[in-house]
């Protein structure tokens, strides 16, 4: 018995001591692709034309985004505007997973019980964010349709999401476009102020129909 305790001690204290001389793994580390999403943080302002009905002309909307940084890892959005007289919050988080080889993200908003899921490619020039996803549309209940989103980087201080859907007939369909605009920067407040009441800045959750 005491041969054996011995025996358990020594084989116990080998290996701790090689525990201890082997090195910590490494936290990962935010990649190129993380660094193309810091282009989108900061404070922004946005100017959105949404097509609620594919017969008329595009709705004009104001409203804001503040984006943060969450670890270098990803991008964390909080858009605020009212929609139909109400508060109206929705967050947008986007990120790459190396293991996908794939950017990924997600939104979801204070008007909505939808978990909208993203998964995406950057272009070749490093301009063009292209995110998939899919959901429903408000005017037709019960039916899912599929989503293709864009973020385009104009500048440094300018970005334009674009979302486009899906219809029965295989036809995509503009349904919104938001400028997105640096709060500070000299194009920041630039365009004029839509008419009528302020509505939603939405994203492309909300957008109203389907193409007819």
């Amino acid at each position: 018995m005491k041969i054996a305790m011995t025996n358990f001690v020594a084989l116990w204290a080998a290996t701790t001591v090689c525990l201890a001389q082997q090195e910590m793994p490494k936290m990962p580390e935010p990649q190129k692709e993380h660094a193309w999403l810091m282009q989108l943080e900061g404070e922004w302002e946005a100017d959105l034309e949404a097509t609620m009905v594919p017969s008329k002309p595009p709705e004009k909307f104001k409203g804001t985004e503040s984006a943060r940084s969450l670890g270098g890892f990803w991008i964390v959005g909080e858009n605020k505007s009212a929609h139909m007289g109400k508060p109206f919050t929705g967050i947008i988080t986007l990120g790459y997973d190396p293991m996908k080889a794939k950017y990924v993200g997600a939104w979801v908003d204070s008007m909505s019980s939808t978990l909208w899921l993203y998964e995406g490619t950057l272009d070749e020039n490093g301009k063009i964010l292209t995110l998939d996803t899919e959901g429903p549309c408000p005017i037709a209940p019960g039916k899912i349709f599929k989503f293709k989103e864009t973020i385009e980087l104009k500048d440094k201080d300018h970005k334009v999401f674009t979302s486009t859907m899906q219809g029965d007939d295989g036809k995509w369909t503009t349904m919104m476009t938001i400028n997105f605009r640096r709060q500070g920067s000299s194009a920041a407040g630039s365009s004029p102020s839509p008419s009528g009441s302020e509505s939603a800045l939405t994203n492309s959750h909300l957008k109203g129909s389907a193409p007819e």
